[in-house]
């Protein structure tokens, strides 16, 4: 799940009631299905994009499964949507609790290294191949990689 930092960021999760707080403003119909398939006790990557250097920072829990994004209705939002309908609406968002900040950022450039290859482990990740989507599918093979990553040993 990705952020900018200076529209919300790990720490202003971190700041939160019980560090939980609900993910909206999502428009992309395909960030969108990722979301409405997340189920309550998933885990999510905390990425702060437009970051120096952008990369991986925390991970997140879905403690709220998929129901529409209020903003989408209000006018003065800047994600507002004047299509969507109440009863028929089209943007979900989830709600989400801070678990754990990760012993160190992992940089997109590191991850980009480890998908460099047709044959690397993260060749397929989402976060290389479709980069601009802000809520993205993550394998449990990567998330494995990118978790031992953080422990420095590479993946291995």
């Amino acid at each position: 799940m990705k952020s900018e930092p200076d529209v919300f960021s790990l720490d202003d999760l971190a700041a939160k009631p019980a560090q939980t707080e609900h993910w909206d403003g999502v428009r992309s119909h395909q960030a969108k299905k990722v979301m409405q398939s997340m189920r309550v006790g998933d885990r999510a990557f905390f990425y702060h994009s437009n970051a120096k250097p952008p990369g991986i920072v925390g991970i997140v829990e879905v403690v709220r499964e998929a129901y529409p994004d209020h903003t989408q209705f209000d006018r003065a939002s800047q994600y507002y949507d004047a299509g969507s309908k109440a009863e028929s609406p089209r943007w979900f968002m989830v709600d989400v609790r801070l678990v754990r900040r990760l012993a160190r950022q992992i940089p997109l450039e590191e991850l980009k290294s480890h998908g460099a290859s047709a044959s690397a482990p993260l060749a397929d990740m989402a976060l290389i191949k479709h980069g601009r989507l802000s809520v993205q599918p993550v394998t449990p093979a990567q998330w494995d990689f990118v978790l031992a990553l953080e422990e420095g040993d590479g993946g291995a």
